[in-house]
């Protein structure tokens, strides 16, 4: 069983994306449906996937449970709460826990314009995803994002977070001296986990290589029972494509051992979101 554990889909006829207004992102600012993915996941022999809130919007979480519940190859939903607003936040998170396939919280931390957003009365919001062991998906584009992880690690013990896209490590020519740095304070945590998505290389053209010494390194750093395969598609198509992403990431993960590698590509996922059960 193969999950892609970071599936994006969204209507532009039917809701406003604003990051998708940015220039950089004119050739997904689109409508992409199921049946889109699924061609790609079929031929590229990936079973179900995790569907991830592309806008803080309840809307946007709506139409995620729509596809869910029509498509039982989604195998869980990554809605979205005001986490700075902890009342709503609260009575948010009780209806969804009744909703079947509902699996995690994820805020486009990324989008605010203060990098120091995880704080009061955020942490109020991240307090309840600790009590009711709700999972929460941490985007961390600037080092200061990271940076914030080990510090929500002590203020809040309990609580699982994953990290997308390995915390954005430098590629190519940058140097990833102080992203190692960050990623393995984070890691220190045994209820931190990690994504290997959404890695995309400065040259077009390019190639396992541009993402070897990343990747292996958060094997070492995590082992493969806390990370995840995500597509990170349809912004894949940025990338490369689905088959491309795939197709590349599978060379390092066929370097595991067959336990590490079912691990990376599906026992992790289920096992941190509880899905299926």
């Amino acid at each position: 069983m193969v999950i892609d554990a970071r599936l994006h889909l969204w209507n532009t006829e039917r809701l406003h994306y604003g990051w998708l207004q940015r220039p950089e992102n004119a050739a997904i600012n689109r409508t992409f449906r199921f049946a889109d993915f699924r061609s790609r996941a079929a031929q590229a022999g990936v079973d179900r996937a995790v569907l991830v809130q592309a806008d803080d919007s309840a809307a946007d979480t709506e139409a995620m449970f729509e596809v869910a519940s029509a498509h039982p190859e989604i195998a869980g939903v990554v809605a979205w709460v005001p986490l700075d607003r902890p009342d709503e936040a609260a009575a948010r998170l009780d209806r969804l826990r009744a909703r079947p396939g509902f699996a995690g919280i994820r805020n486009l931390i990324h989008d605010q314009p203060d990098p120091d957003w995880l704080r009061p009365p955020v942490g109020e919001g991240l307090a309840l995803l600790e009590q009711r062991g709700i999972p929460f998906d941490v985007i961390s584009v600037l080092p200061r994002h990271l940076s914030h992880v080990p510090v929500l690690s002590e203020r809040y013990p309990a609580l699982r977070m994953v990290l997308d896209h390995l915390s954005h490590p430098p590629l190519g020519e940058q140097d990833p001296a102080q992203w190692r740095a960050l990623i393995t304070a984070a890691a220190r945590n045994p209820l931190v986990f990690a994504k290997v998505s959404g890695l995309y290389p400065p040259e077009e053209a390019w190639t396992v290589e541009d993402l070897r010494g990343v990747v292996e390194f958060a094997f070492e750093l995590f082992g493969p029972d806390r990370l995840m395969f995500g597509s990170d598609w349809p912004v894949a198509e940025l990338g490369g494509g689905y088959a491309k992403m795939r197709a590349e990431l599978s060379k390092l993960f066929d370097q595991l051992s067959p336990a590490g590698r079912d691990a990376v590509l599906g026992g992790t996922a289920t096992r941190f979101y509880a899905l299926g059960t």
